[in-house]
């Protein structure tokens, strides 16, 4: 069952109606990864969006206040994870402010051009930025994949009214 728009009495667009109408949008959650110079940086997206076929293209948004952000601002390539959803536990420790992303439990390795690979994913690669575009407090990072490997089992996690969880039949 859908609701019917009320036309009479729209609200303004503010940070709180954009974050409001998009809890409501189910997004696949990606974890992005970078080398930065004191470390490996990440952090979980819900924005990951395929742009182009040819040449192979993907998108994401990164806040500017971010953590990762002054490492991705600077790296020329970056690893994109697709979750699945046994990773609930990833999904949120790659969104947690002030973690060590990186440490135990965490399953990663150094992958090609030295881009963190995280294990256990349903899909990853490893892409070439080509362009950061600013969008008010975010970038939009532009990227081209390489190379990446598809062959992860198991099911999409989602982001759905602020939690994750699974495809329902």
């Amino acid at each position: 069952m859908t609701a019917t728009p009320d036309l009479a009495a729209p609200r303004l667009a503010d940070s709180d109606l954009l974050r409001s109408v998009f809890r409501r949008h189910a997004a696949g959650v990606s974890v992005i990864t970078a080398r930065g110079d004191a470390g490996p940086v990440g952090f979980t997206a819900t924005s990951l969006a395929s742009v182009s076929a040819e040449p192979p293209l993907l998108s994401f948004g990164i806040g500017t206040g971010s953590s990762s952000w002054p490492a991705v601002s600077e790296a020329e390539r970056v690893g994109v994870h697709l979750l699945g959803e046994h990773q609930r536990d990833l999904a949120a420790t790659f969104a947690r402010s002030g973690a060590d992303r990186f440490a135990p439990p965490t399953a990663w390795r150094e992958g090609p051009e030295g881009v963190p690979v995280l294990d256990d994913v349903l899909a990853w690669v490893v892409c070439r930025v080509v362009g950061r575009v600013p969008a008010g407090d975010h970038r939009i990072v532009l990227a081209e994949v390489l190379l990446g490997d598809s062959a992860g089992t198991g099911s999409p996690l989602l982001y759905h009214q602020g939690r994750y969880s699974g495809l329902r039949d």
